[in-house]
C-alpha cells in the first residue's frame, strides 16, 4: 500500500491510500478519485519525501499532540471572530464582493458548483481544512 499526499484544482489537500502507482493512475485517469471536501475530480500528487528508517528524528505522536492542540486554538480562534452563515455562505461572500453588504468574517458550506462559481467571479475565499473547521453552533428554537 502506498499513501500519497493529494491536491485537488481548488488547493484542497489531502491523503489517500492505494494498492500502487499504477492504481493511483486508473484511478486519476477515470476520474475515480475525489476531493473530500468539494468533491472535485482533478486530483494531483503533492511532491513527497520518502520515509527513511534509520532517521533519528522521533516518531510523529509528539508532533500530532502539538497540531491538535494548535487546530483547537485555530478553531477556537475562527468560532469567536467569524460569523457562521451556514448554507448561505454564497450568497453573503458575494454579497460582500459586490458591495452589497458590509464586509466581515465568515464560515459556513458551498456546494462545489458555488466554490466554482466564486471562483470565477473573483470572490476571495477559501475552504478551511477539516482540521481547522469549527463545529457549527447549534440553532436555539
Amino acid at each position: 500500500m502506498i499513501k500519497y499526499a493529494l491536491n485537488c484544482s481548488f488547493g484542497h489537500e489531502f491523503e489517500a491510500w492505494f494498492s500502487s502507482s499504477s492504481d493511483f493512475d486508473a484511478q486519476q485517469k477515470k476520474a475515480l478519485i475525489t476531493c473530500p471536501l468539494c468533491e472535485d475530480t482533478a486530483i494531483t500528487k503533492q511532491i513527497m519525501a520518502p520515509s527513511v528508517k534509520g532517521s533519528k528524528r522521533k516518531t510523529g505522536q509528539p508532533d500530532m499532540q502539538a497540531f491538535a492542540a494548535f487546530a483547537g486554538k485555530v478553531r477556537e480562534k475562527i468560532r469567536s471572530t467569524h460569523d457562521y452563515v451556514g448554507d448561505k455562505f454564497a450568497d453573503e461572500a458575494l454579497a460582500m464582493h459586490r458591495g452589497e453588504k458590509d464586509e466581515k468574517p465568515i464560515y459556513g458550506e458551498t456546494t462545489k458548483d458555488q466554490a466554482i462559481a466564486l471562483k470565477e467571479e473573483g470572490v476571495s475565499a477559501a475552504p478551511l481544512p477539516t482540521a481547522f473547521t469549527p463545529t457549527p453552533p447549534k440553532k436555539l428554537n
